[in-house]
């Protein structure tokens, strides 16, 4: 509750700069609808502001700022814009459309709704594989010298590789072999997951101090018994902070690996929205994706907190 007030101001603010900025990125076409529509504007045609500052556009036609909250089709949508069109797009589709799972009992392919749940299957899908492979990969550099040495620069080099040149070749390497669907997404949300779960599980395995180490040494402990015993409990912490990194990262590799397939999902939907000039959608479909990212955050660290209770750690 001592953050509410804080929070709030933040998202007013945010808000309110929003509003701000639909009137410069706007006004053009604000302008050349208001020319056609007979209204007197300055400057009177649209070849005379081309390449005008859109600041100084709106100075000579402060008359027409409203209208740049509710353009159709705009450059930048206003937020009550977007808001309507995520009411549009979850509620009425589901409960009032013809297709929607009211009426027809299964969710709209027009639903985001839809589209998040075919988002949201690739990204646990794929984050489980980068977290369990990140884990496994972390426990091998931490007790081989020799798989430290050979595997970790890889590890780092791979994520120098924007995704978005890399997820195209991943969709058709894979198509090429009979693999499609759910799991050239997944491969490519777990590539993304997978880095932030090494370094931060290899960080926690390496942070027992010296002094632990040679106690475990004094009870004749073998390896296997140092990594159960002290290495793994330590990195607990550890490995809860990379997972909701990980998490995150892997929402967006299920939205990049959505954009070369088009087969649903918010990736799919925000390409779609830009193809048609539906910038409200392309918005609405983010909102989705980043509230999506938030719960999935936040269950992690649900988890952490009672996991980390559990091991008489204050959380």
């Amino acid at each position: 509750m001592k953050s509410l007030g804080p929070v709030l101001t933040v998202i007013v603010a945010l808000i309110a700069l929003w509003y701000v900025a639909c009137v410069p990125m706007n006004i053009q076409e604000v302008l050349t609808q208001a020319e056609r529509a007979g209204v007197v504007v300055e400057p009177p045609k649209a070849i005379d502001r081309v390449g005008q500052s859109r600041f100084g556009l709106v100075a000579r036609n402060l008359d027409q700022i409203g209208a740049s909250w509710s353009l159709p089709r705009a450059r930048l949508p206003s937020p009550h814009k977007v808001i309507a069109e995520l009411w549009a797009s979850t509620w009425v589709e589901e409960v009032y459309g013809n297709k929607g799972i009211v009426k027809s009992g299964t969710l709209s392919v027009k639903s985001l709704v839809y589209h998040g749940l075919i988002t949201l299957e690739g990204t646990i899908l794929g984050f489980a594989i980068g977290a369990l492979a990140g884990i496994g990969l972390a426990v091998a550099i931490v007790t081989s010298r020799t798989t430290d040495r050979a595997v970790m620069p890889w590890a780092v080099i791979s994520q120098t590789i924007p995704i978005v040149a890399l997820a195209p070749m991943i969709v058709i390497v894979l198509n090429a072999v009979g693999v499609q669907g759910l799991i050239p997404k997944a491969i490519i949300s777990a590539y993304l997951s997978f880095f932030p779960v090494v370094v931060g599980m290899v960080k926690g395995l390496r942070s027992p101090d010296q002094m632990q180490l040679d106690l475990l040494r004094t009870y004749n402990a073998g390896p296997i018994q140092g990594l159960v015993k002290l290495r793994l409990p330590s990195s607990v912490p550890y490995l809860f902070a990379s997972l909701k990194i990980g998490i995150a990262a892997s929402l967006v590799g299920a939205i990049v690996g959505e954009l070369p397939v088009q087969r649903g999902g918010l990736g799919a939907r925000m390409l779609g929205g830009s193809y048609y000039g539906q910038t409200e959608q392309i918005w609405a479909a983010l909102f989705v994706a980043a509230a999506m990212a938030a719960a999935l955050v936040y269950l992690i660290a649900s988890v952490e907190g009672r996991t980390l209770r559990r091991m008489g750690v204050r959380a």
